[in-house]
């Protein structure tokens, strides 16, 4: 199955040496590269009857590819730790890999290697590499004054999964936002050169991603509600602060600064206690929690 997978995925210029070997080599301009890594567990992130595997290797490599570009770096490669029943039928693992492929294409990224091992359940383990090129994009770098602003979508995934849990499968936009997430890379990617001080991707709720940012920078991020873009659905303010698989981003910029419309601005950072606040208030329980209980 190994030299199946390896065959499937094929490696861009990026990496010198793919599949096949102890380790691969995966070429950083300057020797500076970012690391990231993220599981997707069956039952938990994905349900195979909800989701084909095209879309969940797709979604693999974006939740995974996101976080890379959040730091102001170009994804070069992701490795792959692959868990399966002995059961997998190989056409599933065929499409899972091309999903992988096509959305590391996005970026220009390839999967660089990686190992597989027979468990009871779908298990993806994904680790991501970028070269950063120029200064990193931390979520410390906020300062009192600057906008917030976010780009992508932000509840569509979380009203997909509504949706798909009450038996629905329409509207057929919204349950494909939960099935493959599409980050806009190209965008973020721009984020440092219109002066971002801070950026993160959104994978766990608005709220609760700009809550680390307020807590790494020192400062009150303040969210006027009527400026978050929502999904067309009833309580779509609710899923766009705390709904996250949709791998939107959110960063801070210079008061002042021109940002294009893929930007839209929906808050500003102030001096105070590192909070999050929308309209005044504090919001919550902002997102998502693997611990919580409820």
């Amino acid at each position: 199955m190994i030299a199946r997978i390896a065959a499937r995925l094929g490696h861009g210029p990026e990496v010198e040496l793919g599949p096949g070997d102890d380790a691969a080599i995966v070429r950083a301009p300057g020797g500076r590269v970012v690391a990231t890594t993220d599981l997707l567990l069956e039952g938990r992130h994905f349900r195979r009857d909800w989701s084909p595997p095209y879309d969940i290797g797709r979604k693999a490599a974006a939740q995974n590819l996101a976080d890379v570009v959040a730091m102001g770096a170009r994804p070069t490669a992701l490795l792959l730790g692959f868990g399966a029943p002995p059961d997998t039928p190989l056409e599933w693992v065929d499409a899972l890999c091309d999903g992988l492929r096509d959305e590391c294409a996005q970026v220009g990224a390839s999967v660089a290697g990686g190992d597989i091992v027979r468990g009871t359940t779908v298990l993806l383990a994904v680790t991501a590499l970028g070269a950063l090129d120029g200064p990193a994009i931390t979520r410390s770098g906020a300062r009192p004054g600057d906008v917030v602003a976010v780009t992508g979508r932000l509840g569509h995934a979380a009203a997909g999964v509504e949706l798909l849990s009450e038996g629905r499968r329409e509207p057929a936009d919204l349950i494909d936002a939960h099935r493959r997430p599409r980050p806009p890379y190209a965008t973020a990617l721009r984020a440092r050169e219109l002066g971002a001080t801070a950026m993160l991707d959104v994978s766990d709720g608005l709220v609760q991603d700009l809550g680390h940012v307020a807590d790494a920078s020192g400062v009150r991020i303040e969210i006027d509600g009527a400026a978050v873009p929502v999904p067309p659905v009833p309580d779509g303010l609710r899923l766009a602060l705390t709904g996250g698989d949709d791998h939107a981003f959110a960063a801070t910029f210079p008061q002042g600064a021109t940002l294009p419309a893929e930007w839209r601005t929906i808050g500003r950072v102030a001096e105070g206690p590192a909070e999050v606040v929308v309209d005044g208030k504090t919001y919550g329980p902002g997102g998502w929690d693997h611990f919580r209980l409820s």
